[in-house]
């Protein structure tokens, strides 16, 4: 029976950085351009070490097997890996074998493609040693990882230990450095700034309702709107995915009226409040994310936190903050008169976090003209992986 042990995002021992030099050996329809990779038809023999008939492996019994696994400093694409061997054959080791894979996921459709097993062939190196690749590595995901030892004879063959025992490990959120790449993606399509004077949320009716039990983000008693937690729409390294806790707005308005669409995909009520009840100078506002949903409408998410609140806190370190009246988002700017203006971007979608509980009777409620357009709901959108426009390249 294998031994399983856990690491997580947050195991960061201080290692010193050693550049390793992978050679990816499945699956073969990984990046061919990417650096320092080099696509080999070696196959690895299963974990159970035996030997493969077509492989040129062979068990070594005079091979260490790779102790105490250790996995640490692990970011969006990338973690470091250490092990303890005893001196019973090391010098013979010229090769470590990788088996990383994704941890099964037992709620998945079975029918669904699943993800070829990745093995890696590296070069004996001090350690420990980096693991880097976006081609096979993807953020906020669980993987296994379990290590074999390796040495190579003259005719190409490889004698090897038995496998390690298998490690479980989980990759980080985007980081800051990807977070701003995101950000340079979505102001080069923002477009021009369009005027706005008001912050809009659309409901079914029975949520604006006092005496309605049936939703949680609402104190019905005393009429606030509650901060809820987000969902896992966009990005899958977002930051704020599943963590962040607010409240939903929109602040868009149609290119010939200026005023708010008379359609959403959230329900045919909306709350209306003044853009300066949330964004004003004591409003930090925040980067979240841009993706888009398999169309051409894409998507930004803003996160509005007051000075010092909860919401700030979380964003703080973890999200690019904005300038509050000069970004090419979404701005809040002050006249000479001391009145506030308020603009957002024309060719994205915004959907504005507020962390804060809202009081219903600071805006109005009513009933839209429109249609309630379902395609366009955001809750829990999975983005498209394969479109440039709002991919960068450390998984998706």
């Amino acid at each position: 029976m294998k031994t399983i042990r856990s690491f997580t995002a947050e195991h960061s021992a201080g290692f010193t950085d050693v550049s390793l030099s992978l050679h990816l050996m499945e699956p073969l329809h990984s990046s061919l351009n990417s650096p320092a990779v080099e696509l080999k038809s070696l196959k690895l023999c299963d974990q159970g070490g035996a030997e493969s008939a077509d492989s040129g492996i062979g068990d070594a019994d005079d091979l260490p097997v790779p102790q105490q696994i250790r996995i640490s400093n692990i970011t969006c694409d990338s973690f470091k890996i250490s092990w303890d061997i005893d001196s019973r054959g090391q010098e013979r080791i010229t090769h470590y074998f990788i088996d990383l894979n994704k941890k099964e996921n037992k709620k998945e459709n079975k029918f669904k493609h699943k993800d070829v097993p990745t093995k890696l062939v590296a070069k004996a190196v001090p350690l420990p040693m980096t693991v880097r690749g976006h081609w096979f590595l993807s953020p906020r995901t669980e993987y296994t990882v379990a290590v074999q030892m390796a040495a190579k004879h003259p005719d190409g063959d490889y004698s090897v230990s038995q496998w390690s025992e298998v490690i479980e490990f989980c990759t980080a959120d985007y980081s800051s450095v990807h977070l701003n790449q995101l950000l340079q993606k979505a102001e080069a399509i923002a477009g021009r700034m369009l005027p706005f004077t008001v912050f809009y949320r659309n409901q079914q009716r029975e949520y604006f309702q006092q005496d309605s039990p049936s939703y949680p983000s609402r104190d019905a008693q005393c009429r606030l709107m509650l901060p809820a937690v987000k969902d896992n729409s966009g990005s899958h390294g977002s930051p704020i995915s599943a963590k962040l806790e607010g409240i939903y707005f929109s602040c868009n308005t149609e290119f010939n009226t200026g005023q708010p669409p008379q359609d959403s995909p959230y329900g045919p009520y909306r709350f209306q409040i003044q853009a300066d009840v949330l964004f004003n100078h004591n409003t930090n506002i925040y980067f979240g994310d841009f993706y888009c949903m398999y169309t051409s409408y894409h998507y930004i998410i803003l996160v509005l936190a007051p000075d010092g609140s909860k919401g700030d806190v979380f964003c703080k370190g973890r999200l690019p903050v904005l300038d509050r009246s000069s970004n090419r988002l979404l701005t809040c700017t002050e006249g000479e008169d001391g009145s506030l203006s308020f603009h957002h971007a024309q060719d994205v979608i915004l959907e504005v976090i507020y962390t804060e509980p809202v009081d219903l009777s600071l805006g109005t409620v009513s009933q839209i003209s429109g249609h309630q357009l379902m395609s366009l709901s955001t809750v829990n959108a999975k983005k498209d992986p394969s479109c440039k426009i709002c991919n960068i390249s450390v998984g998706r």
